[in-house]
C-alpha cells in the first residue's frame, strides 16, 4: 500500500469519528467535466453544516495551480451533487509544506470556501470562524494518523 493510499485509509476513516457530522462520501469520486475525467481526493458531507466538504491531498509542497484544481472541483460540486438548501462546498487542501505568502495570494479572489495546511499545521485561518469550528484541527488528524 502506498503512502497516499494509507494516508486516505486514515483521513476517510478518522473524519466520521470525530461524531461532528461528517459523513463519508467517496474516494476518488469520478467527476466528468466537458467530456474529461477528474477524481476528488475525498468527498464527504457535513450533516451540522450542510455541505460538502471537499479534501485533495498532495504529497508535495504546495503549488498554486492546486487551489484552480480545488476550486473547480467544488464549482462542479455544487451545480451537480448539490440540493438547493445546501451551502457551497468547502474546499481542504492538505499539502506536505507551503509558503504562507504563496498561498494568501493564490487563495486571493476565489470565493469558495477553501482552507490549506500543511500536514504539521492548522488550517490556514482563510476560512470563516463559523466553519474553522466544526473541522478538524490538522493536530487532531495527526494524532489519528500516529
Amino acid at each position: 500500500m502506498t503512502f497516499r493510499q494509507h494516508f486516505h485509509q486514515h483521513i476517510q476513516s478518522y473524519l466520521p469519528e470525530l461524531g461532528q457530522g461528517f459523513a463519508f462520501v467517496g474516494r476518488q469520486v469520478h467527476l466528468e467535466v466537458g467530456g474529461d475525467d477528474f477524481y476528488i481526493d475525498l468527498l464527504f458531507y457535513h450533516l451540522k453544516l450542510r455541505c460538502y466538504v471537499v479534501i485533495e491531498l498532495k504529497a508535495c509542497d504546495f503549488e498554486p495551480g492546486f487551489i484552480s484544481q480545488l476550486n473547480m472541483y467544488q464549482n462542479v460540486v455544487n451545480d451537480i451533487l448539490c440540493h438547493p438548501d445546501d451551502k457551497p462546498a468547502i474546499g481542504l487542501l492538505l499539502v506536505k509544506g507551503k509558503n504562507k505568502t504563496v498561498v494568501e495570494y493564490s487563495l486571493a479572489g476565489y470565493q469558495n470556501p477553501i482552507g490549506v495546511a500543511e500536514w504539521k499545521k492548522q488550517i490556514a485561518k482563510v476560512l470563516p470562524e463559523e466553519l474553522r469550528s466544526s473541522l478538524p484541527s490538522i493536530e487532531e488528524i495527526e494524532k489519528e494518523l500516529e
